[in-house]
């Protein structure tokens, strides 16, 4: 039985997360700040269960506070690291470019001196997609140059890869770096797109469609991404850059249809130019994952944005009641 610590443990992916190392019989550590990106009391709900679990603790804290992360090595050593805690979105981190560093580069190397210092025996550190901006050879490859990043998260994401192997090489630290592909799912994020189009749809509101709806996404299940996670625990050695995606682009406007249809609604669209830092198209190639970590995606769009509908409307309506 392992002992694992999750930063950002309350937020969407991290609260699967920890359940499911729970599931497994994992002892586990969550870190987290709770701050005001979203309302805290949706993170705080996200793990109300996982509490009640004996092999689980919570330690509030900010990533870059170092008394806050060797608080949680106080009480046990800590085997497995899952970083996950970061300021998140491409628009926010172009009006907030500082702040974006500040949490996702620094934060990053504060974790890995105490992953250093306490000699964990692995580092899952969680990367992005965006990290290869436009990138014209399609599917992505994780061989492929990422050098041209075109938004400040993305570039944080990139640094923190970096930081990554530094610390691999100099230390010896096992360590993988994570590339998600557009997660969905239930208690997704509210700024990512298939819950906001999700609410503002079933609210008879406007969405907006930005450009002329032919950007892709390789959107990828929750359960698909837990598990490549919880696989890439259990093989964590060396250094190795996978990426967990669907592998399944979707177009923007088969996207908004497909949500329309889930929900029961016609959608409102509003057309608007596409802004600054967002890529054309993401498009996984998880044929190093499959090899080597057994990942097998297997939730097609449709149903996965059936499964969160339903999620949605049974949320709000526990909320309403």
């Amino acid at each position: 039985m392992a002992h694992v610590l999750v930063t950002g443990g309350a937020g969407f992916i991290g609260s699967h997360l920890v359940e499911r190392l729970l599931s497994l019989g994992e002892r586990v550590s969550i870190i987290d700040s709770f701050d005001d990106f979203y309302d805290p009391a949706v993170k705080r709900r996200n793990i109300e269960s996982a509490l009640t679990h004996a092999q689980c603790r919570l330690y509030e804290g900010d990533i870059r506070d170092p008394a806050a992360l060797e608080a949680a090595w106080v009480r046990e050593p800590i085997d497995i690291v899952v970083h996950l805690a970061a300021r998140a979105g491409v628009r926010p981190s172009i009006k907030h470019p500082t702040l974006y560093a500040d949490v996702n580069v620094i934060g990053t190397v504060k974790l890995l001196e105490e992953a250093r210092k306490h000699k964990c025996r692995g580092f899952i550190f969680a990367s992005s997609s965006s990290v290869y901006g436009n990138n014209k050879k399609i599917p992505f490859h994780e061989d492929d140059r990422v050098d041209h990043p075109i938004s400040p998260y993305a570039a944080t994401k990139k640094a923190g890869e970096e930081f990554c192997y530094t610390y691999h090489q100099l230390y010896d630290l096992p360590m993988t770096c994570l590339r998600f592909f557009t997660v969905y799912g239930a208690r997704c994020r509210p700024d990512l797109a298939v819950a906001k189009f999700t609410r503002l749809i079933d609210e008879g509101k406007p969405i907006t469609m930005y450009g002329d709806g032919s950007m892709r996404r390789d959107f990828t299940y929750i359960d698909d991404i837990i598990d490549g996670v919880v696989r890439a625990i259990q093989r964590c050695g060396a250094f190795q850059v996978y990426n967990l995606g669907e592998s399944q682009p979707i177009v923007l406007r088969d996207m908004i249809a497909t949500i329309a249809k889930a929900v029961g609604k016609e959608p409102i669209i509003e057309r608007q130019p596409q802004p600054p830092g967002d890529v054309d198209v993401t498009y996984a190639d998880v044929s190093r994952a499959r090899k080597e970590l057994a990942y097998n995606p297997r939730t097609p769009f449709a149903e996965g944005i059936a499964r969160y509908v339903a999620w949605f409307q049974e949320s709000h309506a526990a909320t309403v009641s």
